[in-house]
């Protein structure tokens, strides 16, 4: 099933901001059923290796509707989320109202702003994180490198994506089920199965959680991890600067 979304060059962004803008409301109802609910377990995870504590700053990129950002928040952390689609900002910040009236003291701002042009100042930042957003960029490498230069020395630069199963058998269903099952949810919550589509597509654009380990490893990152997720359908890259 093809989509339509996914381009590669210039035109990048603007589809993909077209998409999200499309999808921003029905946004995590739909990621809940795709992903089985996992999704959420997954971000917490990515949030306790960002290891962020009362009096730090943490930058979560491509923050979508905020779900990794407040998570960095309510562990204490001076937190910025941000993203390039309206839309998604305006979820981020419903949800964020919401939550504010159970935490009250939460240091959580939502800013828009392009991963690849990030308007902060060379090593502002304990932990930065990114949930599914690198795949997503016109230049998955530059958008790395701009999370590495917001990063403080010794702070945890931490990225969520979609993955591809080293297992060949678990990966072609894996692709199996994005190409036929996850399109038919945004046909039938977002009246675009073309949005949902587009996971695939970028997907085989991605060199996932090896090549991002590997370009973590060129740009001097310590520890770098790769903490496989359900056999690797889901993964998370860990370094320090």
């Amino acid at each position: 099933m093809s989509g339509g979304y996914y381009v590669s060059g210039a035109e990048r962004a603007r589809k993909v901001g077209d998409l999200f803008r499309r999808i921003a409301r029905r946004y995590d109802f739909i990621n809940d059923i795709q992903s089985f609910g996992l999704h959420r377990l997954w971000k917490r995870r990515v949030a306790r290796l960002a290891g962020v504590a009362p009096g730090q700053k943490a930058l979560d990129v491509c923050c979508g509707t905020g779900d990794l950002s407040m998570l960095l928040a309510s562990a204490g952390a001076q937190t910025i989320g941000v993203d390039f689609t309206p839309a998604m900002l305006d979820v981020a910040r419903q949800r964020l109202q919401r939550l504010a009236a159970k935490k009250p003291r939460l240091d959580l701002t939502f800013c828009l702003a392009d991963a690849l042009k990030l308007p902060f100042d060379d090593g502002q930042f304990d932990a930065v994180t990114i949930g599914y957003g690198l795949r997503n960029l016109a230049d998955w490498r530059e958008g790395l490198r701009e999370i590495w230069r917001v990063t403080k020395p010794s702070g945890r630069i931490v990225v969520l994506d979609f993955g591809k199963p080293q297992n060949r058998i678990w990966r072609w269903l894996f692709f199996q089920y994005l190409q036929w099952g996850v399109p038919i949810y945004g046909l039938l919550f977002c009246g675009d199965a073309a949005a949902y589509a587009y996971i695939l597509e970028s997907l085989e654009h991605y060199p996932a959680q090896s090549g991002v380990a590997e370009a973590m490893r060129e740009l001097s990152c310590r520890n770098v991890a790769v903490h496989q997720l359900f056999g690797g359908v889901a993964a998370i890259n860990y370094g320090v600067k």
